[in-house]
């Protein structure tokens, strides 16, 4: 008597859509994916800060918030697909607290129509680097959530990418457990570089943007370096400072 092998595939678990749980192909069903990427607050096209009762259309798409008026940071722009608060902050804790890293993917792929909205093709950048984690949390976690992002946001958009050309050489104490002054303090100098910059348009890749006070050192190092441009790609950002 012959035996016959079981395929494989008859054992794969169906995939779970990672807010609802109902039985979804990609990483969110039909349903939550249409409930969550319905943005239509307007935001300062420099720290994406969510402008309080401004819609998009209803003024200058370049349009600055009064703190980046008086005191610009030193990146020149930031893309954000929404505020971090329900149901998309569950995305961004899945994805970096929980291992769900097809969560990057699907985080990249709102980037890039994001991107292809906001940005002349003229404005893309030349490279794409994610915020770096230091040796010790990229040891603890196992994986950096903003390369997860940066990866395929770079393949979509057909932009080169590199997880090495900026390096945490500080372990500093995680963002969100300081306020504002002691943030910026926390990163000043936490990052150098491996390579040359100068006269580049640099993309910088991150899951959630607070205070964009790491944002904000980053830059500052790249323009130091001759960076051209600095432009943010985050998946989130928080309604307040």
């Amino acid at each position: 008597m012959t035996l016959v092998r079981p395929r494989l595939a008859q054992f794969v678990l169906p995939n779970l859509c990672s807010l609802c749980g109902n039985l979804s192909r990609t990483t969110l069903c039909v349903a939550c994916d249409a409930a969550c990427w319905n943005e239509s607050r307007l935001r300062c096209f420099v720290c994406a800060l969510p402008l309080s009762g401004a819609r998009r259309g209803a003024a200058d798409r370049r349009y600055r918030c009064s703190a980046c008026r008086e005191a610009p940071p030193a990146f020149d722009a930031t893309l954000a697909l929404g505020d971090y608060r329900a149901p998309l902050d569950l995305l961004a804790r899945g994805l970096k607290f929980r291992a769900r890293l097809a969560l990057g993917k699907t985080f990249a792929e709102q980037l890039a129509h994001a991107a292809e909205d906001a940005l002349d093709p003229a404005d893309r950048p030349d490279v794409l680097v994610p915020v770096p984690l230091s040796r010790e949390r990229l040891i603890e976690r196992g994986y950096n959530q903003a390369w997860q992002i940066a990866r395929p946001l770079g393949r979509t958009l057909g932009t080169r990418t590199d997880a090495t050309l900026v390096r945490r050489v500080l372990h500093t104490p995680a963002q969100s457990r300081l306020d504002r002054a002691r943030r910026r303090r926390n990163v000043a100098r936490a990052f150098v570089l491996t390579k040359p910059v100068r006269g580049l348009h640099v993309g910088v890749v991150d899951d959630v943007m607070t205070s964009g006070a790491t944002l904000d050192a980053l830059a500052r190092t790249l323009k130091a370096a001759g960076a051209r441009r600095v432009t943010n790609f985050v998946a989130l950002r928080t309604p307040r400072d």
